[in-house]
C-alpha cells in the first residue's frame, strides 16, 4: 500500500514537472510554470522515501530514472537564479547622479494597512515608486507622498488593476496605454536622471492566467511581449517594471528577455521571491525589474511585508560606462512566435 501511494505521488509530480512544456495558453497548463523550486523540493523528499521503500519493487530503476530526470530538468530551470548561475547584469557602484533607486510593489487592493507602505517608502526614500492594485481608497491614503514626490501618475481603479507612480525625478514624456485589455492600464514614461540623461520606464500589470481573471495566458503574454518589442526599439536606456503575473523562469518571460534584449538582475544572485507573502513554501518571483544593456546593478532586495500578499522589491541601477553585451537574442522563429502571441492576444480581446 505504501509503495502504491508513493508511485501515485511520483506520477503526479512527474506530470506536473513536464506539463509546462506543452505550448498551450490554458491556465491549467501555465499555472505549473510557477512552483519549480517547490516541485524540486517535493521530488527530493520522494526520492528519499523511494530509495528507502521501493528497492524491492520490480520497476525500481524505471521509477528512479523518472524521478532523477524530472529533478535534473527542474535544476536546469532554477540553476540560473541560484548564486551559482551566470550573472546577466554586472555590479556597478551606485551613483545618484546617473542612477535610479526604485520600489515596485503590489499592495493588494483589499489590504488596509496603509501605514506600512507609507513608512517603508519614507524609510527607503527612493526616487520612484510604482504600486499596483491601488483603488481610490489607496490613492487617498497615499496622499502624504505628494509632499515628497513632485511628479506622479494616479490611476486608481476598483478592478484590482489600478496603479500609481510617484517620482522625484521629472517626467519628460508620459503615456498611458491600454495595450491589450481596455480595463488594464500600463505606463510609458521618459524620466530625467539628475545628470540630464533620459531613461524610459515601462510599468505594467497584466492579468494572471487563473480562473476568475483569465482562463488563458494569452492576454498576459501578449502585453509582456508588446512591451518587450517597445523596449527593443527604444535607443534610450530603459526599465520594465511591475507585477507581471509570471515567474522569472517561464517560457514567456524567457521569450520576453530575448525579444527585448533586456536582462534579469536576479540571474546569478537568487530567486528574490515576492509572492506569496503569507505562505513561505509557496513563493516565487512575480514582481520584476528588467534592465536594458545600459545599466549595471547597484542593489536588489526584497523588502519586508506591507500587509499585502506580495512583498515589495527594491532596486538601485546605475548607468554603466561600458554597455553590457551579455544578452539573449531571439531567433527568427522566436520573433515569429512572439508576433503570433501578440496577434492572438489582440484578437482575443477584440
Amino acid at each position: 500500500m505504501e509503495i502504491l501511494v508513493l508511485k501515485i505521488l511520483i506520477s503526479f509530480f512527474i506530470a506536473f514537472t513536464w506539463i509546462p512544456l506543452i505550448k498551450l495558453d490554458c491556465w491549467w497548463v501555465r499555472v505549473f510554470d510557477y512552483p519549480r523550486f517547490q516541485k524540486l523540493s517535493v521530488f527530493a523528499t520522494l526520492m528519499i522515501f523511494w530509495m528507502l521503500l521501493g528497492r524491492e519493487d520490480a520497476g525500481f530503476w524505471y521509477w528512479t530514472a523518472g524521478i532523477f530526470a524530472s529533478m535534473s530538468y527542474l535544476v536546469f530551470l532554477v540553476w540560473p537564479y541560484s548564486i551559482l548561475g551566470k550573472k546577466m547584469v554586472q555590479k556597478e557602484p551606485y551613483d545618484p547622479e546617473k542612477g535610479i533607486h526604485l520600489i515596485v510593489g503590489n499592495v493588494f487592493q483589499y489590504n488596509r494597512e496603509f501605514e506600512k507602505t507609507l513608512n517603508l517608502i519614507q524609510i527607503k526614500d527612493p526616487d520612484l515608486v510604482f504600486l499596483v492594485e491601488t483603488d481610490q481608497t489607496w490613492a487617498d491614503a497615499l496622499t502624504p507622498l505628494h509632499l515628497t514626490f513632485e511628479h506622479r501618475i494616479l490611476l486608481p481603479l476598483e478592478n484590482t488593476y489600478g496603479l500609481v507612480l510617484y517620482s522625484k525625478l521629472p517626467f519628460k514624456r508620459q503615456q498611458i496605454h491600454y495595450l491589450i485589455n481596455e480595463e488594464i492600464p500600463s505606463l510609458e514614461i521618459d524620466v530625467e536622471l539628475r545628470n540630464g540623461q533620459l531613461i524610459t520606464i515601462y510599468a505594467i500589470h497584466p492579468a494572471p492566467p487563473v480562473p476568475g481573471e483569465s482562463l488563458s495566458s494569452t492576454e498576459r503574454d501578449a502585453e509582456i511581449l508588446v512591451v518587450g518589442k517597445k523596449s527593443k526599439g527604444n535607443p534610450q536606456p530603459s526599465l520594465v517594471i511591475g507585477d507581471l503575473n509570471d515567474v522569472a523562469w517561464s517560457y514567456t518571460t524567457s521569450l520576453f528577455l530575448k525579444i527585448s534584449e533586456m536582462a534579469d538582475p536576479r540571474r546569478g544572485r537568487g530567486f528574490y521571491n515576492t509572492f506569496h507573502a503569507k505562505y513561505p513554501f509557496f513563493r516565487w518571483p512575480l514582481d520584476h525589474v528588467f534592465l536594458s544593456k545600459h545599466f549595471g546593478l547597484s542593489k536588489i532586495h526584497v523588502l519586508k511585508s506591507i500587509g499585502s500578499d506580495h512583498f515589495p522589491i527594491e532596486l538601485k541601477a546605475t548607468l554603466a560606462k561600458q554597455k553590457s553585451t551579455d544578452r539573449e537574442k531571439a531567433s527568427p522563429e522566436e520573433k515569429k512566435e512572439a508576433n503570433e502571441k501578440i496577434s492572438n492576444g489582440k484578437k482575443e480581446k477584440s
